[in-house]
This record gives structure tokens, C-alpha cells and sequence, in this order.
């Protein structure tokens, strides 16, 4: 934004009567016409371009794969050759191919874009005058936004009015501590943003009060979206893209190996050079797992579309990964373990005598602090009457974290006060002199009545009540405002006391959890007697207690070596709340975060997985992974279970893959050595490829086995590897069976080979999924219908096409009877002894309800967050 008097100007600089004729908006905001027109001139209010392309691009950009490059380039040298009929089938396997994959990858991530927008950001705008709710993206400048604390700032703009407003703004600055900001008509000197105290910008967050926003920049105009290139990086990739992306390559370098070991025996048998090309292009077609990101996107959509009817909404699609590999769950108390409907049970003096003036102060503190109202801040204000009158704000001083209070300066009769409340320790050490009802003037905080204070504290905690201290002090009467330097030499008043009822499903949820290899650690701030009370209220054991100020005082490593036997922590300030978790992922755990705060942002991002509510701050949604619509465990543990269904499906390709592309693999060498002939031509793979796929994608929809969802499942390597060596030889053992049958019983000749070996290659791969699918018995574990009827369809398929006039076109002959029953036999042959080797693979290297090993765990990556 720039002014007439030089285009170097910033908006902050700038008289806010120029700027608003600039923007052509007032303080009343936008019309819903104009903001519509504005929209389309300045685009969605995001800071990256769309990455998403439209289901043309996304078909065309498969063609991007150079193997499908180099099978359209042997299409087109077919057709120029006069061989019309392999360019055909080519052709129209690869665009089937193609279509099939497009069209399902799509489909997921509309899917999974539409629970993306259920949960997404929403801002209050003046629109036709009218407070109403609006998303984020569709900001546009001349928006007047409304601002509370907690909330994201959403756009760069002027402050209009500004309420004891603090920012932080440290994305931009650098700068930990909040900007204080006030609303003004003159602009500012310096360009700099640290210095634009009468602006707000994107990328910051309100700490504190409340303001009126117009929006001077949206996008990649914010000063955010300037450096956006530097600030919004994309996070490294997670554990199931680099295990995927592992997966892959193992397969592909065998694959690129045996295919030019395949290529060279042709050549040195002088066989046809254009078909001995196909051949080898099409192998490497045909053993590549192609199917794997769209098998990866498909299941984690399913699971997302699943999770989202157990009230659990992804942001991110490989959390549900990381969700089923969590197995450590943190969490505050508050909403979770109880029921987060918190009343005030009563107020009392030092002594433990009700005292009607504890309530007024803290009242009066409540109603005047500017900060995000607390649950207990609106408590007391709704505990009656208004208690207000004839009070009036001065200054305020801010609640923070380390502090953990929040003082008002009032004046009320021509006395000037400075009222805080807050943690009960923390004020009592502040204070020097308390007051008691009944008993005239101000008596003396000594030890006596120090050592009574923490009495009438600890046995409210230890009836589970939450307890705030309440102090105030008198300040000179032209001061016209208060720091933290003031809050010394205070006169407690006494404590405000509530009580939050424990939630009767959390102790069966964290059973439930438990159950399923999730162990839960509670990070509170309040003290320990209140959450031991509350633990016991609900039958939580609990095995170890670490507090805010032990946690201090302990080393990394002397802390991470009692963060396995410890499950309760109290007094606990987001730092500590943030050394905890990296602490546990230090130790290899996938470790979740449960967060609805402002303070919870930075654990959300240090743990494996962020996870909030639906009704949390601006900050805390923002930077989770995962969004609860209720704050209930019970729904996060259906999450769990969604979580290792996805992982599990996506596991069962992989196992399909690695039994038969591997075995395929030597099969295929061992059959250009013993055969004068190709064992099969190329259309014959591509369509055998094609068919399997087909058959394949119905995998994101099926059944899980429970066993499998009893327990953390993670992404191991060397699993994969053990399996594959075992598995893969099987698969060729059986093909090499049919070569001898082919030959030495049949005598077939090339055609008949080639018909044979596609349909008891691909039966095998096919049928066997219903032995892979399950560690149970194939009969004791039932399949989706759908993948069942698929792949009993593609089997069907396969025999029938020998017969029929297509099946000519792909050099096919029909078999005899008796084949067709060797086949069969062979098949079921196959399907017995690779659950044989199935069930030893189970029993030797993962046995059924073992837990993973830690040293396993201990090499996931830890995963940041831009």
C-alpha cells in the first residue's frame, strides 16, 4: 500500500483518513457485493499458490513417469513398424493406467480437502454492516476484522481500535516478548515492522486483548507472504513418505538390474531388438510399484473420510500414520480428564472463613482483565450479580506463563488499586501483610500465617478443588498506569475456589488407550494434589509425579530418565510442557500432544503429532495435525484405531508387492535363460499389470483385523526386507513349477507357454492377497466384499480371455481343460505353503500382540514443522 507522496510509504505510515480513501473502505467495512468483486481482483487470502491440479493436469502429469514416457515411445515405433496392433493395446493399457489412477487420487483429495474446510480458520467480519463469520482465505482488503486473544492475526492491516492489545510477533521480528499495540489516526515513521505499533500482520497472534483490524494486504502481499519462501518451507518429509519412498526405490533398483540382465540375455540370443526392447520396458512397468502413491492417498483419504465420523478431523494426511504409531499420548487436565465445566464452589479468607470480599476483588480483576477469558474467569463473573459498580480500568497487566497471574489497576472512590489474581503460591510470596474477616486493619504475613495459608490450599486441593490467590495493594493516586514492579508488598484477600467435575469416561478411555499400546502422561498446571485427587476420582493409576520446579532443577538426560516412570506432572509451564515431549521423542516414542491453548502451540509443533479441538484458539487449531470436534479421549481413541486400519491397508500392498514383484523378478531372469522365446510379450505384462492393479484398489476399503489395531504400528525397513526374502522366493518356486509343467508335461509351444504363464501368474498374485490381507487363517478373517469380488473377477478375467476373439489380440490361445485344473492346483499349491510361510515369517520375526522393539522406534525420524 502507498500514498500520493511517495510509493515507498507503508500503510502503517500513512494518515489512516488517506489510507482509508486508498482502500476506498471505512470503519464499517465492506459491502458483501464489493467484498465478492475484491476477491476476484485480489485472489484467495492464502501464501501459497493452489498446489492442487485440476484432474486434466493432474491426468497429464502422469505422463511425466519416464517409464510411461519410453512405453509411448515404443507405442509410436510399434505403429511406425506397421505393428498397428501392439500400439493399440499399448496404448490403451497405459491410458486405462493413467485414467484409473487419476481419477482415484482425485477423488481423495476432494475428499480430503472438503475436512480440511470443515475445520479451517473462520474470522469475524464486518460485512453490510453486520458482525458475521467468513474463512480466512476469503479476506480481501477494506475487511474490518474483529480480534480476541488467542486469535491468528489473519492479514496485514491498521489497527481501528485496539483494547489492551499485545501480539506476538516474533515469526516477523524475532522478538519472544508480545508487541504491545494501540490504534492511531497518524501513521508511524519508520518502515520497519517492529516499529508499526499501530498495525497488526499476518503470521502473528494475539496474546492478549482485543482489537478492530482493516485489512490493508492479503496473500502473498503480507509482509509474511514477502519471505513466505523463507518461513512457510515445507516440513521434512514423515515417516511413512521416507519408509514409502524407501519401499520404492528397494524395489525399483532390483528392478533396474534384473531388467538389464533380462535385456542383455536377449540381446546375446540375437532375439528381435524391437520386441526384446518392449519386453524389457514393459517388465520394468510391470514390477515398479506405480500403484503405491495412489494406493497411499486412496487408504489415508478413506481413513480421514472414516475418522471424521468418529468426530476426528485431519489436517494433514500422513498424521493418521502417525496417529496409529503413537504411543505416547500427552495432555492437559482440564476438558479432558474432567468435564471442563468449572463453577465456583466458594471464597474464603486466609483462615479458611468465607469472605464475600475475595469475591468482589476477584471479580472486579476478572471483569477488567483483557486477556483470553479462562474458565475460571468466567466462573467467577457468572457466579452472580455484577460486583462492578463504580469501578473503573486504568491499566492492565497482562497474564503470562512464567508469571502466572494477571493484576488490574482500578480506581473505585478515589482510591487507585492494584488487584491480582493468580497461582496461590506465586501471590502469597508477593504479599506481605493479608486481611481477615472480622478482625479490623491489616495483620502481618508472617511464617505463622504462611504455614496456615498453605494448610487451608492444601487441603482444598486435596478434596479436588482449583484454588486462585487473590491480593491487591494500593497505588499512588496519579498513577496513570501499572507494570509487574508493582505487584510487591501485596495484602492477600483469600482464595476463590471451584470445582470441575471429573469426566466419567476418561478413566475407561485411558484405559481403552492403554489397552491399545498408548500410554497417557498428564501435563497440568495445576499442583499435584488436585490432579492425584481427580486421577483417583476416575481409578488413573499413577505411577510417578514430576513438577514444574523439579523439572527445573533436572539435567536432559536425568529428566528423560524419569520420563518412563512418571505419568503426572503439575505446575508445569509450556517450556517444561515443551522439554517433555522432545524429551520422550528423544527416547524414540511417537509421542501425541492433546492442546486447546495459546500456551499449547509449541508443544503441538514438537510432538510427532498435534492435536486439538474444534473449540480451541486460533493458535492451537493452526498448529495442529488433527482436530477433535469433541474433547473427549473416547473419540481419540476411535482416531487411534482409524489410524492403524489406514497403515494396515497400506501395509497389505506393500506385502502383495513384495511376494510377487520380487518373485516375478526371477522368474523372469531365470525364464530368458531357459526359453528360446520370450515367457511373455509385452502387451501380456502390461495387461497382467494392469489387471493386478484393477485388483488392488479396493485395499483402502477393507477390513482390519482387530488384533492389528491393539497396538502402535510402525514403519520398519528391515520387516519389509525379511518379508520379501522369504515371501518373494515362493512366488518363484511356483512359477518355475508351471514352466516345467508347461514344457515337460504340455509340451506347450510360445503361444501356449505365454497363455499359461500370464494366468497362473497373475491368479497367484491376485488370490493370494486373501492370504497376506490377515496374520489369522485366510477362512477366520472375511475381506471387503468389494476386494473379493475384484479380485476373484480379474482371476475369472484371466482364464476366460484365452476364449474369447480379444484374446487373440494379445497372442493367447486357449488352454485345455486339464491345464486349467494344473493351473488351479498349482495355485491352491501356492496359496497353502505361502501361509505356511506367512505363519512362520509371523512367528519368527513379528509375533501377533508383540510390542515393537524400541530400538525400532528409536530410528523414526523426528519430524519438524515449518
Amino acid at each position: 500500500m502507498t500514498s500520493d507522496s511517495g510509493p515507498e510509504r507503508k500503510f502503517w505510515q500513512i494518515a489512516l483518513a488517506d489510507l482509508e480513501r486508498q482502500l476506498g473502505a471505512g470503519r464499517n467495512g465492506l459491502s458483501s457485493a464489493e467484498a465478492a468483486v475484491r476477491r476476484l481482483r485480489y485472489g484467495p487470502n492464502t501464501l501459497e499458490e493452489r498446489r492442487r491440479l485440476s484432474l486434466p493436469l493432474k491426468f497429464l502429469s502422469r505422463f511425466r513417469n519416464p517409464l510411461v514416457i519410453i512405453l509411448l515411445a515404443a507405442a509410436v515405433i510399434s505403429a511406425l513398424t506397421g505393428d498397428l496392433t501392439s500400439f493399440i493395446i499399448i496404448s490403451t493399457i497405459v491410458l486405462m493406467s493413467a485414467v484409473l489412477d487419476t481419477v482415484q487420487e482425485f477423488r481423495a483429495e476432494e475428499a480430503a480437502e472438503s475436512l480440511k474446510v470443515s475445520v479451517a480458520l473462520k474470522e469475524q467480519v464486518l460485512r453490510d454492516g453486520q458482525e458475521v463469520t467468513v474463512l480466512g482465505q476469503d479476506l480481501v482488503p477494506g475487511d474490518v476484522v474483529l480480534l480476541a486473544a488467542g486469535d491468528l492475526v489473519p492479514a496485514d492491516g491498521r489497527l481501528l481500535e485496539a483494547r489492551d492489545l499485545f501480539v506476538n510477533e516474533a515469526l516477523l521480528t524475532g522478538e519472544s516478548y508480545p508487541a504491545e499495540k494501540q490504534a492511531r489516526d497518524e501513521g508511524v515513521n519508520s518502515p520497519e515492522v517492529a516499529e508499526a505499533t499501530n498495525a497488526a500482520f499476518m503470521g502473528s497472534s494475539v496474546m492478549n486483548g482485543s482489537a478492530r483490524l482493516m485489512v490493508c494486504g492479503t496473500g502473498l502481499a503480507t509482509q509474511l507472504g514477502q519471505i513466505s519462501s523463507s518461513l512457510r518451507r515445507a516440513p521434512p518429509p514423515s515417516a511413512l513418505e521416507q519408509g514409502t519412498h524407501r519401499f520404492g526405490m528397494l524395489i525399483v533398483r532390483l528392478t533396474e538390474i534384473l531388467v538389464l540382465f533380462v535385456l542383455l540375455i536377449n540381446l546375446l540370443f540375437h532375439r528381435p531388438w524391437l520386441e526384446s526392447f518392449l519386453f524389457a520396458v514393459a517388465l520394468a512397468v510391470g514390477l515398479t510399484p506405480e500403484l503405491l502413491p495412489m494406493i497411499v492417498s486412496v487408504t489415508l483419504a478413506r481413513g480421514a473420510i472414516r475418522m471424521a465420523k468418529a468426530q476426528v478431523i485431519v489436517k494433514r494426511l500422513g498424521a493418521i500414520h502417525d496417529l496409529g504409531s503413537m504411543d505416547v499420548l500427552c495432555t492437559d487436565k482440564t476438558g479432558t480428564l474432567t468435564e471442563a465445566k468449572i463453577r465456583l464452589a466458594r471464597q474464603v479468607a486466609l483462615s479458611g472463613a468465607d469472605s464475600e470480599r475475595v469475591l468482589d476483588l476477584a471479580w472486579v480483576n476478572s471483569y477488567f482483565q483483557a486477556g483470553l477469558r479462562n474458565p475460571l474467569d468466567t466462573a467467577i463473573i457468572e457466579s452472580g450479580p455484577s460486583r462492578g459498580a463504580g469501578w473503573a480500568k486504568i491499566d492492565v497487566v497482562p497474564f503470562d506463563f512464567q508469571r502466572r497471574r494477571v493484576s488490574v489497576f482500578v480506581e473505585h472512590e478515589g482510591r487507585r488499586l492494584l488487584i491480582t489474581k493468580g497461582a496461590p503460591e506465586d501471590v502469597i510470596k508477593l504479599a506481605s501483610r493479608y486481611e481477615e474477616p472480622g478482625k479490623p486493619g491489616l495483620l502481618p504475613l508472617d511464617d505463622a500465617a504462611r504455614t496456615g495459608a498453605a494448610k487451608v490450599f492444601e487441603g482444598l486441593s486435596a478434596e479436588g478443588f482449583r484454588a486462585l490467590g487473590v491480593a491487591w495493594r494500593e497505588l499512588e493516586p496519579d498513577r496513570a498506569g501499572a507494570t509487574v514492579a508493582d505487584e510487591r508488598d501485596l495484602v492477600f484477600a483469600g482464595f476463590v475456589v471451584f470445582f470441575d467435575p471429573p469426566k466419567a469416561s476418561a478413566g475407561a478411555a485411558i484405559a481403552a488407550l492403554g489397552a491399545k499400546g498408548v500410554g497417557v502422561k498428564i501435563l497440568s498446571g495445576d499442583n499435584e494434589r488436585v490432579a492425584q485427587h481427580v486421577c483417583a476420582e476416575l481409578g488413573i493409576p499413577i505411577t510417578g509425579v514430576l513438577t514444574g520446579t523439579e523439572i527445573e532443577a533436572l539435567s536432559e538426560e536425568a529428566l528423560g530418565a524419569r520420563l518412563e516412570e512418571t505419568n503426572l506432572f503439575c505446575r508445569v509451564t509450556p517450556a517444561q510442557k515443551n522439554r517433555i515431549i522432545l524429551g520422550l521423542r528423544h527416547r524414540g516414542h511417537v509421542v501425541g500432544y492433546l492442546g486447546d491453548g495459546i500456551n499449547d502451540a509449541p508443544s503441538l509443533h514438537s510432538s510427532d503429532v498435534g492435536i486439538s479441538v474444534d473449540s480451541a484458539v486460533d493458535v492451537a487449531k493452526d498448529a495442529a495435525d488433527i482436530i477433535l470436534l469433541q474433547q473427549d479421549l473416547s473419540v481419540l481413541e476411535h482416531g487411534v484405531t482409524e489410524g492403524r486400519r489406514a497403515f494396515a491397508n497400506i501395509m497389505k500392498y506393500i506385502m502383495m508387492a513384495m511376494s510377487s514383484n520380487f518373485g516375478n523378478m526371477f522368474s523372469m531372469a531365470g525364464a530368458t535363460l531357459i526359453l528360446p522365446f520370450l515367457p511373455m510379450l509385452p502387451v501380456q505384462i502390461l495387461l497382467n499389470n494392469l489387471l493386478y492393479d484393477v485388483s488392488e484398489m479396493p485395499i483402502a476399503l477393507d477390513e482390519v483385523d482387530r488384533e492389528i489395531t491393539e497396538k502402535p504400528e510402525h514403519w520398519d525397513m528391515r520387516f519389509v526386507r525379511n518379508f520379501m526374502l522369504l515371501l518373494g522366493p515362493v512366488s518363484s518356486v511356483f512359477d518355475f513349477l508351471t514352466f516345467g509343467l508347461l514344457l515337460l508335461v504340455f509340451h506347450a509351444d510360445e503361444a501356449l507357454f505365454q497363455t499359461g504363464w500370464f494366468i497362473e501368474s497373475l491368479a497367484t498374485q491376485v488370490l493370494v492377497i486373501f492370504v497376506l490381507r490377515t496374520r489369522r487363517n485366510p477362512l477366520r478373517s472375511r475381506p471387503h466384499p468389494l476386494l473379493a469380488t475384484t479380485s476373484v473377477a480379474v482371476v475369472v478375467l484371466a482364464v476366460a480371455l484365452p476364449f474369447t476373439p480379444l484374446g487373440a489380440w494379445f497372442g493367447f490361445v486357449p488352454p485345455s481343460t486339464a491345464f486349467l485344473f494344473a493351473i488351479a492346483g498349482l495355485t491352491v499349491t501356492y496359496l497353502l505353503l505361502a501361509q505356511g510361510a506367512k505363519w512362520a515369517f509371523y512367528r519368527l520375526w513379528a509375533p501377533v500382540g508383540a510390542a515393537p522393539a524400541p530400538h525400532l522406534r528409536a530410528h523414526l525420524p523426528l519430524i519438524a514443522r515449518s
